[in-house]
């Protein structure tokens, strides 16, 4: 009888144990983030990617109840900051922005020291921003069919502007041109402010590119960059008179430069959960959202297999473009 209650006290005692470590592990995991959390942008500061991601930074510092931290790592088309995130350890604590280039597109280009699909975790897209056609104010053409037939006559004679081989303004146009059956000599740029610059200064005949760029030189008593198009499915609501590609006889130009947010591969999935439930929350904040529609963008979300899913097409697109097209970095 002794030996049956000294069995009973120790199985009790296990268990009470078991109990003990499986609330400490609940609690540890429930208590994701307890610091800081690093929040790499692959491109400069000031520019679109870095002002958004600051943006969403805040959102997701003032729900998680930690400060997340931009930390800014340019270059190289975004494989620095890239790999930077793809490289970091897996804890949840460094975090970024993945969008086109590096996640779909440089692959296809670069000779690259990591494998997006391999070595990163998608968490959430979290915005789509459909490209415009723009062209200077003064131009002759008042709508793409215009600039069409003019580029058809003269084979040679009108150029684009793109912030560089493979950036999403440069694959945009390879892809007009194509659905045009138009050509138009190609002029990069190390930026979308020395492009833009040059188009309002009549130096390069066109230039695709998200209306964010164009809107500041658009609006206003003297504007000096009209949009023709939008390559979206249907009008943008911060672009109402805009009429879409689709709508004027090309059906197949629908083009976002999209961006979201991923972490490294090997990221707990419960860490990765609790970063989408919280991004997918900012999403729906009616002055985040505001501020992004009224840029011409479109505020995304979702899940992480959706996210996963919509790079991998994306990725096919685009590698499809470039090998049939030939494109090359230079």
């Amino acid at each position: 009888m002794g030996t049956t209650t000294a069995t009973i006290k120790l199985l009790a005692g296990a268990f009470a144990a078991s109990l003990s470590l499986a609330s400490a592990s609940a609690h540890a995991q429930a208590a994701y983030p307890t610091q800081a959390i690093k929040f790499i942008v692959p491109y400069a500061a000031g520019g679109s990617s870095d002002t958004r991601s600051r943006q969403l930074a805040q959102k997701l510092s003032d729900s998680l109840g930690v400060p997340v931290v931009v930390d800014n790592k340019p270059g190289a088309s975004g494989n620095i900051g890239t790999g930077q995130i793809a490289t970091a350890k897996p804890d949840g604590y460094t975090i970024g922005l993945g969008n086109f280039a590096p996640l779909a597109v440089n692959k296809a280009l670069y000779t690259m020291p990591f494998d997006p699909a391999r070595d990163l975790a998608p968490i959430a897209l979290i915005e789509r921003g459909p490209m415009a056609l723009g062209v200077n104010d003064k131009s002759p053409y008042a709508n793409p069919a215009a600039l069409i037939d003019d580029a058809k006559r003269n084979p040679e004679k009108l150029n684009y502007a793109s912030t560089g081989a493979g950036s999403a303004s440069h694959l945009s146009t390879e892809l007009f041109k194509e659905q045009a059956g138009m050509n138009a000599t190609h002029v990069p740029y190390r930026g979308g402010a020395p492009a833009v610059n040059d188009l309002i200064a009549g130096n390069v005949d066109f230039y695709i590119e998200l209306p964010s760029l164009f809107l500041p030189h658009a609006t206003g008593a003297t504007p000096r960059i009209k949009m023709l198009a939008v390559a979206a499915d249907k009008r943008v609501p911060g672009l109402p008179d805009v009429p879409t590609f689709k709508e004027l006889g090309l059906p197949n130009m629908v083009v976002s430069n999209w961006f979201g947010v991923v972490a490294p591969a090997g990221t707990p999935p419960d860490v990765i959960k609790t970063l989408n439930e919280h991004i997918n929350r900012a999403l729906q904040d009616k002055q985040y959202r505001d501020v992004v529609e009224s840029q011409g963008g479109e505020v995304a979300g979702g899940t992480p297999e959706q996210f996963s899913a919509f790079i991998a097409s994306e990725s096919e697109r685009w590698t499809q473009l470039i090998r049939h097209k030939q494109i090359q970095v230079q």
